[in-house]
Parts: C-alpha cells; structure tokens; sequence
C-alpha cells in the first residue's frame, strides 16, 4: 500500500489535532479558504472507539468527508489491544493514515500512562505502535509526540521512538511540564532531525510548535531541516495560513460576519443537537477582530445559544449605521 507521507510535496503543512476544533466542519472552512497539505482528525480515544456504550459518541470525533483529504486519524490510549482493533476501523473507515497521541499534556490522561504520559512507559510505547501497525492493514503510522517530559530528553525520548520504523514523526519542542508556556525549543527539533539522518533516515520529521505563517514555516524549515511543519493556534490568528502566497486577504465587516454565519450554518447542519452549541463560540473571535467595535460586537455574539440569534446578529451589523 503506498505512503501518504512519501506522496506528499515538501515541504509538508499540516492542520494540527486540536479537541474541539479541528472536526470536520472546522476542516472544511479551512479547505475552502486555504487547504494545508494533510489534515488531521481530533485525538480519539481507542477506549472509546472499541467499547459499544462509547463508540457512537467518539465516532463524531472521526468524521470526515472526501473534501477533506488527505486525513490522518489520531488516536490515543495506552493499551495495545485497543489500538490494535482502532487501526482495523480506521483502516475500514478510509483514512490515509493512522496517528498516535504521544504529546496532549493533559494532566487526567497523563496520571493514567497516556499520551505523553508514555514517555515514561517506553516499552508500552512501542508495543502501542506495534499494535497500530499490525492492525493498520498497511496503512503508515505516524506519532507526534513532545521532546521531554519533566526534562529535555531529546536524544533519550526521540532516539527510541526513531527506532520503532515510523512513517513520520511530529515533534513538539517543549516538555510536558512546559506546556504551551514558554517559546519552543526549535533547535531541539532541529536535533531531531539529526537523529533521525543517523537512526531511521525514512522517518519524516514534523516541527510542531508557534508557527505564526506560511513564511515563518518555510523559514523553520530552512533553519531546522524539518520535512514539514504542523501549525495548531497560529490557524485561529490567520485562517488563510496554508495560502502558499503568504496573503491574509483584508476582509470588510460584511464579509467577516459572512463568512462566521457559514461556518455556524455548516456546524448546526452538520451535528444539530448533538455537540453543544457553546462550542461554536470559540470560533467567533477569529471573525471579529481586529476592527474598531470588535469587542463589543463580540460581547453580543458570545451571548447566541442559536443559530438563529447568530443570524439575526449578522443582518443587525451588517448595517453600518447599526454598527455606531
């Protein structure tokens, strides 16, 4: 079976796993404004996807349509049967390739040896990727992960995993214990890379980690040798990141509102009652800001539990004299 991975142009771009964000809906706003190279699901539970009280719930979490790829699925756990039997229904369910989730901070799942709680369980780690890979049906399997957990451990932590014949690895320069709170450690990444020329020279390599644009991507790439880069919060401060020309096109208050009200019909459309629609307002801020009365305008949106609301909000400011 071919490898997305190796079918793909580099320098790669690819739309980061985020909970609650990057779903389907969110994907297909983002393909038709500026489409990155590959996209990735949310991170989906293999406890959830192989038990049948959980498995409609987390099915949602999956869903994508043919706009939207190429996709990876990521998935995430730590018991190796469950994602041996996950790879087998993401292989059933079309993907281009399966990822797992060695890097999401998230205390609750890391107290139980999860995500990058798997940094300290290194021979569970690869039994989890030998898993995957046996029931991935030839799909390629991929992991993101981070470059240390209470320490930098770049050369212990990435030099194991290098070993493990991956497609690609995404690595995000800060430890678990950092979190999101300081810049990240780029010439870390850029040791990845060196590990990997030595150790697995087939492995893809992925910087993750405040990619602001297209050109502070391809400049990271130039400096670190990276294959590609994965770009997370940078896409809610531009969502025309992906455009390979660089520009952010400079969008009037109509057409911002316009384009907020598509994304809220494809969400209603798309899950109806069943997500939340408080979710949806975390999206508004990418689509009202940065323009005077901003803040306001926002206070108002935030304040929507409908579609309908959304809507009556949109014709309101998009009258200018209404916006005074």
């Amino acid at each position: 079976m071919s490898n997305i991975w190796q079918k793909l142009k580099k320098p790669i771009f690819i739309l980061a796993p985020m909970d609650d964000v990057t779903d389907t809906v969110f994907r297909q706003i983002i393909g038709d404004l500026a489409a990155p190279d590959l996209y990735f699901t949310e991170f989906t539970s293999v406890d959830g996807m192989v038990s049948e009280k959980g498995r409609e719930p987390v099915s949602r979490r999956l869903q994508f349509t043919e706009k939207e790829r190429p996709i990876i699925a990521q998935i995430w756990g730590n018991d190796p049967e469950k994602f041996f039997k996950a790879a087998q229904m993401c292989k059933e369910m079309g993907f281009d390739g399966i990822d797992i989730n060695m890097g999401c901070p998230e205390k609750s799942v890391v107290k139980r040896g999860m995500c990058s709680g798997l940094i300290n369980h290194p021979e569970v780690a690869a039994a989890i990727i030998k898993a995957t890979k046996e029931g991935a049906g030839g799909l390629p399997v991929s992991v993101k992960t981070r470059i240390g957990f209470r320490e930098i451990q770049t050369e212990e932590w990435l030099g194991f995993l290098l070993k493990q014949d991956l497609a690609a690895l995404t690595v995000h320069g800060r430890t678990v214990r950092e979190m999101s709170k300081v810049p990240a450690h780029w010439d870390e990444i850029g040791k990845a890379v060196k590990l990997r020329d030595q150790i697995a020279p087939q492995t893809l390599i992925i910087g993750n980690g405040d990619i602001n644009s297209y050109q502070d991507g391809l400049n990271k790439v130039s400096e670190h040798g990276v294959d590609g880069v994965m770009v997370a919060t940078g896409i809610f401060k531009n969502l025309w990141i992906f455009d390979k020309s660089g520009k952010i096109p400079n969008l009037t208050i109509e057409e911002r509102l316009n384009q907020l009200l598509k994304h809220s019909r494809l969400f209603v459309k798309t899950w109806g009652q069943t997500k939340s629609f408080a979710i949806l307002k975390k999206f508004f801020k990418i689509y009202i800001s940065e323009f005077e009365g901003a803040s306001e305008m926002r206070v108002e949106f935030m304040n929507t539990n409908s579609l309908e609301e959304v809507t009556a909000l949109v014709v309101k400011f998009s009258n200018p004299s209404l916006r005074q």
